[in-house]
């Protein structure tokens, strides 16, 4: 399907993130060692937040949509740029074109989205699911996307107040739809989301096997476990990573997230909890 990583904290340049890692993002497109498939080349996108730009402000967006492997203006782009928060994500199609449009993550003013699954039989959903989003968001929905449609039913329900209740009305909504349209095991997901200060994440699955995800350990804790590491003494106490796969093999600095769950990774301590669908 796809693989994905979200960052918050000391600001660095992406390509220490997307490209130096030894199973770094651009790795990941050409051999995803979790993934559904291992080959993740139908498009790329980064969005990210400036280093002295104003709280919460619109993030920039790049998507291309061929692969991230062979995509030389992301190669500059990532070169060059410095931020504190970012999302970025490869894509494997699950059936919807390759275009731009179609291309993680997805912006609405200041908040960011990408996700990983899918809505099983979304052509047969998706007209019920569309008709759910409110019709003062439904015109910015520019692409044919599961992953578009769930981030503007997360955005209808609430989700610049309330980010994970909005969420689990939208995996509500899914399910109830599923259900009623005879689609089993509807809803296939990780999902990353952002307002530019704190990122939320979240691992589902009605079947109860969701894809893969993790977090990084405190920064504190691997510092201590290898105080001689250059990269880990530059990085503050507050700096994490959510991925799709680890990037490293660096032992003890990857946690799984939990069956079924969220995370919030804010300033101070971060949250972990158990995500529950509601449905309408």
């Amino acid at each position: 399907m796809c693989r994905w990583l979200a960052y918050s904290g000391t600001p660095i340049r992406l390509e220490e993130l997307l490209y130096e890692p030894r199973y770094s993002l651009i790795d990941q497109s050409m051999h995803s060692r979790y993934g559904v498939e291992t080959t993740n080349g139908d498009g790329v996108g980064v969005g990210w937040y400036g280093t002295d730009g104003p709280p919460l402000a619109e993030p920039a967006l790049f998507r291309g949509v061929g692969p991230a492997w062979s995509d030389g203006n992301l190669r500059e782009l990532a070169r060059s740029t410095t931020s504190p928060l970012f999302l970025a994500h490869i894509r494997a199609s699950t059936g919807t074109p390759v275009q731009q449009s179609n291309c993680h993550p997805f912006r609405h003013g200041n908040w960011l989205w990408l996700h990983n699954g899918a809505i099983r039989e979304f052509a047969r959903l998706k007209r019920d699911l569309v008709l759910a989003i409110d019709p003062e968001l439904y015109p910015s929905v520019a692409g044919s996307t599961d992953s578009e449609v769930m981030f503007y039913l997360a955005l209808t329900f609430g989700l610049r107040d309330r980010p994970t209740l909005a969420v689990e009305r939208m995996a509500g909504l899914v399910e109830h739809l599923g259900r009623a349209h005879g689609v089993e095991n509807p809803l296939q997901m990780t999902v990353g989301t952002t307002d530019g200060d704190r990122i939320w994440c979240y691992r589902y699955s009605s079947e109860g096997h969701s894809r893969s995800l993790y977090y990084s350990t405190d920064v504190t804790a691997l510092k201590a476990l290898y105080p001689d590491n250059a990269n880990l003494r530059r990085l503050s106490e507050e700096t994490r990573l959510v991925v799709s796969e680890p990037l490293g093999e660096l032992a003890g600095a990857w946690q799984p997230v939990p069956e079924s769950s969220y995370g919030v990774i804010q300033k101070g301590d971060d949250e972990l909890g158990r995500f529950e669908p509601v449905e309408p």
